[in-house]
């Protein structure tokens, strides 16, 4: 699960740390260009040595290249974390974004409320919590089998 309870020093504090799956390991990610790169030199294997090879080398290097930028991008675009703090009398949300902003909520923890919309929300079984005034979303980048495990520990946690 990408996602995991952590407890601090502190044994009146629980920590929750989400985050999204990334399905393409470090390892992964070098081995798959690497590969490419090997697969897109095999056409070039009959025109060695003529005029053709500069003419085809520019498009398949812009092609492997382009292949890095994309897995790049999605990787950068995934960096995402959200820690959720429930202390003896208040729960914290901090999301930290993929470009470093970071967005946070307070609440008296009795007064949170964690709600699912099943079929409301952007994603199904969208898990929301509830209190001080603001509604805030937690864990909408996990799966939907996810989104259910989570909402029975967080109302578990809650309810504690």
């Amino acid at each position: 699960m990408p996602y995991n309870w952590t407890r601090p020093q502190q044994n009146t504090e629980r920590e929750l740390h989400l985050w999204p799956h990334q399905s393409l390991p470090a390892q992964g990610y070098v081995r798959f260009l690497g590969l490419t790169a090997v697969l897109i030199c095999v056409p070039l294997i009959p025109v060695l040595g003529s005029f053709l090879l500069w003419g085809l080398l520019p498009f398949l290097l812009l092609a492997l290249f382009g292949m890095k930028w994309a897995l790049d991008r999605s990787r950068r675009d995934h960096q995402i974390l959200e820690v959720l703090t429930i202390g003896k009398e208040d729960a914290r949300l901090e999301r930290i974004n993929p470009d470093g902003r970071r967005q946070s909520w307070h609440c008296n923890r009795y007064w949170t409320r964690v709600e699912m919309h099943d079929r409301d929300g952007p994603v199904p079984h969208y898990v929301t919590l509830q209190g001080g005034g603001r509604e805030v979303e937690i864990g909408a980048f996990l799966s939907e089998q996810e989104r259910v495990a989570l909402y029975g520990d967080l109302k578990s946690a809650f309810s504690r």
